[in-house]
């Protein structure tokens, strides 16, 4: 990716580049990472983890130089307030690029990506040690922006569930591989950068295989698939297209003549056109009719997409004309399948209008195999680091004495920003197969620990799943873990009671 060639050292928080001096003396210091609540307004405290990988590559396998760390110097020298020195670190940095090959000089353990976990269990633990000990958490603002695709992720596996439910109310068992291509990524433009797009994009495919963000799609699949696709689409026009003709009707045989038969397989193909350049009811009631009767058996599969006006409305009146205009079969279970023709809303979508339009369209009647959605911004850009509250916290410090203390924030105005003590670890219930977090002390199998190591003063050897092991890794947890479970062990609740009691002693 393109960082602008801005230096490692300058990319984190300001305060950082001075809390080496404000740290006590110490040997060890220990930090974690972890969301403090699920995703909002959805009953499901599950989270899907990702985003490891992506911050071993491109964050903490970089090696850093002397160029980059003069470079740092001359912007901190002016940065202070009246353009000052402001702290820095810089003799640390200069001494383990000397002795460290460049290496940051911390210890990386974490999660798997496509772990799914549950608020308060903890993504990372950073380890810092000796003269380094004060350099912990100087990567936390980089490393906690593992928040991103982890949002990302959980979000559009909400998404994948919530439709999921209607499939299975209203979608014969054989159609179910439709489930994959509902919910499609329209939120390239609406990305701040290209980094973003990736990321962001990347992480919903781990839930569906739509997406018109071509970068994450060849992210995914040369990168992390060994060159097995991960995403498709399907031609589909703009406004652009359909404004650049005469009439609307002529773009839309103009699609029909190019795509409605895919010629390099020899099948009917499938193709999509927007209806609302200029009025979407006239487009639903006079051009798709009569398109329809000049073009009958020319196609596979004609996907009509509304771009304005109320997305419920739109829908419906979309199934309402496709239905008069090319019929349907009723499935199994029911429900109306329309023939040749679907409906995908692409405009002002979210979960929760998700679920108002396939809860409409199920009271009308018709399978949910007939609707998919595009999701822009609101898949990529409406959430931040707040919406399910990711945090870094110093949970432990050893002295330069030898005194060991383990610590936590507990704020009297705000229990939800509570952090864990002391160093942890990450074990899985047999039982329920769930997550929870353990103080490092609580006995257990080595090999059972789920924080792994994956950076230790330099890189280590990691094999790495493949984007379609993770994938399958995903739905089978989803098949097990509940909705609704807590990752805070009763050693831990323990521990805890224990540390606040020792607290008001003080």
């Amino acid at each position: 990716m393109q960082h602008f060639e801005i230096p490692f050292p300058v990319r984190t928080d300001s305060y950082k580049g001075g809390h080496f001096l404000m740290y006590p003396a110490a040997n060890k210091m220990v930090a974690y990472g972890e969301f403090r609540k699920p995703y909002p307004s959805v009953d499901d405290d599950r989270i899907v983890l990702f985003g490891t990988r992506y911050v071993v590559e491109n964050v903490l396998n970089h090696k850093y130089t002397v160029e980059e760390v003069e470079a740092a110097d001359k912007f901190f020298k002016t940065h202070n307030a009246g353009f000052t020195p402001y702290p820095f670190p810089k003799d640390l940095f200069l001494k383990f690029i000397k002795e460290n090959n460049g290496y940051f000089p911390i210890k990386v353990e974490a999660l798997q990506d496509g772990t799914v976990i549950y608020p308060h269990t903890p993504v990372y633990q950073i380890t810092a040690e000796g003269e380094y000990a004060h350099l912990c958490t100087y990567l936390e603002t980089l490393l906690t922006m593992i928040w991103y695709p982890t949002t990302v992720a959980t979000l559009s596996r909400h998404c994948r569930s919530l439709i999921q439910t209607f499939f299975d109310d209203t979608v014969d068992p054989e159609n179910f591989w439709k489930l994959d291509s509902r919910l499609h990524d329209f939120g390239y433009r609406g990305c701040t950068s290209q980094e973003q797009a990736v990321i962001g994009g990347t992480a919903h495919l781990l839930n569906f295989g739509g997406s018109d963000t071509m970068s994450a799609a060849y992210y995914a699949q040369f990168h992390l698939n060994g060159g097995k696709p991960v995403a498709s689409s399907i031609p589909a026009t703009e406004h652009s297209v359909m404004t650049s003709y005469a009439t609307e009707q002529e773009a839309v045989e103009k699609m029909i003549e190019m795509f409605g038969q895919n010629k390099e397989i020899n099948q009917l193909g499938i193709f999509a056109t927007v209806g609302d350049s200029y009025d979407y009811n006239n487009f639903l009631e006079k051009i798709v009719p009569t398109v329809a009767k000049k073009f009958t058996g020319k196609w596979g599969l004609w996907v009509i997409r509304p771009d304005s006006g109320n997305p419920v409305d739109c829908v419906i009146n979309a199934l309402n004309a496709a239905e008069k205009t090319f019929g349907y079969d009723l499935n199994k279970k029911g429900f109306k399948v329309i023939r040749g023709a679907a409906v995908i809303q692409g405009d002002g979508i979210t979960i929760v209008e998700i679920n108002r339009i396939l809860e409409m369209a199920k009271m009308y009647g018709f399978s949910a195999e007939n609707i998919a959605f595009g999701m822009g911004a609101g898949l990529l850009q409406k959430l931040n680091r707040d919406t399910m509250s990711f945090a870094t916290k110093l949970s432990h410090i050893t002295y330069a004495d030898g005194r060991t203390m383990d610590i936590m924030k507990r704020p009297s105005d705000d229990k939800g920003k509570n952090s864990l003590p002391g160093i942890v670890k990450v074990l899985m219930e047999k039982e329920t197969k769930i997550l929870k977090v353990y103080p490092i002390e609580t006995l257990t199998d080595a090999a059972d620990m789920r924080l792994q190591l994956i950076y230790n003063n330099g890189p280590v050897n990691i094999e790495w799943p493949t984007f379609d092991e993770i994938k399958s890794n995903i739905l089978e947890q989803y098949k097990y873990l509940p909705k609704h479970a807590d990752a805070i062990s009763t050693q831990m609740y323990y521990k805890i009671a224990e540390l606040v009691d020792k607290k008001k002693k003080v």
